[in-house]
This record gives structure tokens, sequence and C-alpha cells, in this order.
């Protein structure tokens, strides 16, 4: 098979996968995110972070699956700058729900979610996505994302709401201030990665009621604006992908029992189904 890299790339972080003489080496790098940066940027951060890890492999093909690549535009700006790295190369760029979509479904008909800073959905045939969920972003979206639970934590800290216990828990994690806070959201980039950090509090003190209702709410969002609109999803197993379902997957079990779905694979991040996906469309071809 031909010396494969393949990208699984989201605002925060992306993770390649080399694939070369039935081996693999899995190496990341920082998000590439044709939102937040520039075709140079991209191009930069890959020659950069990347290619001293390949110690002079020569790549023949590089599947890029991206958060912003649903944008023709954009996925012609990273393909542009993969070129650069890789000029000989054959390049595709597609989108990280693809990815999902493959890596949890491979070539069957399912659900596929990603819960991670983001969030997405879609129905898979096996082949294509056939329907998406409309992504609107993290300022008016992104339920049951990183960014989502993120914010709530916020919200709890910045009206007072959380009590004395967990806002003194609170304060000894983070040392912030609301003006530190507001300056993170409003006036630095990459907010919604800021916003994401803050699901670690989550995480730290599950069994507080406040903690567990921000987490059953923010993730019910999902499930009822987006899940519950697909006819096919009672059909096919809802399939996840991404560290908040990872980190959360009890929240996510119960909350398929209770809309009766038929509970599929949790993944804390899509790169061993992409990797076998892959594998297998070379021996298949």
């Amino acid at each position: 098979m031909p010396v494969t890299l393949i990208a699984d790339s989201g605002a925060t972080k992306a993770e390649w996968c080399l694939l070369k003489d039935d081996k693999e080496k899995s190496f990341f790098t920082p998000g590439l995110s044709p939102y937040f940066l520039t075709t140079d940027a991209i191009a930069d951060t890959i020659r950069q972070q990347l290619l001293p890890k390949l110690k002079n492999v020569s790549v023949d093909a590089v599947f890029f699956y991206g958060t912003g690549c649903a944008n023709p535009e954009n996925a012609k700006n990273v393909k542009k700058a993969i070129l650069k790295v890789f000029p000989s190369a054959q390049v595709t760029v597609n989108t990280d729900l693809m990815a999902a979509a493959k890596a949890v479904c491979g070539k069957q008909k399912g659900i596929a979610c990603i819960l991670g800073t983001g969030s997405n959905s879609c129905y898979y045939n096996g082949k294509s996505i056939l329907k998406n969920s409309p992504g609107i972003g993290y300022v008016l979206g992104d339920e049951g994302s990183g960014a989502y639970l993120g914010k709530k934590v916020i919200q709890y800290y910045m009206y007072n709401t959380f009590d004395e216990d967990l806002r003194a828990r609170f304060d000894a994690k983070y040392v912030t201030t609301p003006v530190e806070i507001l300056d993170n959201v409003y006036k630095q980039p990459l907010p919604n990665r800021y916003l994401a950090t803050f699901t670690m509090f989550l995480a730290e003190n599950r069994g507080h009621y406040m903690i567990e209702n921000i987490i059953e709410d923010g993730l019910n969002d999902f499930f009822f604006q987006h899940l519950n609109k697909y006819n096919e999803v009672w059909k096919y197993p809802v399939n996840f992908v991404g560290s908040v379902a990872d980190g959360f997957k009890d929240v996510i079990q119960s909350l398929c029992a209770s809309y009766e779905f038929e509970m599929g694979m949790i993944l804390k991040n899509p790169m061993q189904g992409l990797a076998k996906y892959h594998r297998d469309m070379w021996v298949g071809s």
C-alpha cells in the first residue's frame, strides 16, 4: 500500500497517523482550523510541528479530516497548505464529521456524533453523509460540546450560582478573576478552546448536583436539538467520538436509554477506526 498520512484535526489539536510497511505511527500537532489559521499558518505548523517527526519519509497520499472543512473554500485552502509541504502527494480533504463516521460506522449505516471542543452529528449510509444537523458554531450552538459545557461553568461562576464549596474549588483550580475571564472570551484568540478547558472542572467534581445538572442539561440539549430530529436515529446505532463523549459516557448511555436510541460505540478519538478504514480501503482496492 502507498505510504499514507491520515490527519484528524479538531479546533484544539490534530492527530496524525503514518501508515507505512504495515506499521502505524501517531503524532500530534496543534489544531489546524481554517477558520482561525491562514493557509500559510497551516503550512508552517505542519512544516514545523510534524515534518521533523516524519524523518524524511516520502508520503504518497494525505487524507486530511478537519473542522471547518465543510466550507469548500476552507477545504481548498487546507489542501493548498498541505501541498506546500507535500507537493508530490495525492491530497484529499474532508470534514472531521466524515472522519467520525468512517471511524465508528466503517461501511455500515449509522448516526455519527462529535462531542469534543465543538459538536456535530450526521446520518451516514456507509459511504456518504446524507443528513447533517446544522452547525452554527460555539457562539450560537455547539450544544453538548466542551465549549458549550465550559460556557455553562463560567455562567454559574460569574452569576454566583455555585455554592460556597464549588466556588472555592473553582477559585483554587483556576486562580482567575471575572475581568480576566471576560478578556479571554471577548478579546483573546480562540475563545472556544478557552471555554472548553472548563469541562475539566466538571469532570473533577462529579457527584455534586450542580455539576451533574450542567452535564446532563448540556448533553440533553444536543440530543434534543440534533439527534431527536433524525428519523434514522431509531433505526441505526448512535455512535460518538470526542473527549466530552468519552469523559461523560455514563450520561450519554443514560440519555440514549431515555430517548430509546440504540447505543453504538464511543471513541475518545477516531484515529484507530480511521487507520483501519484506510488500510481496508487499500486492501480492498
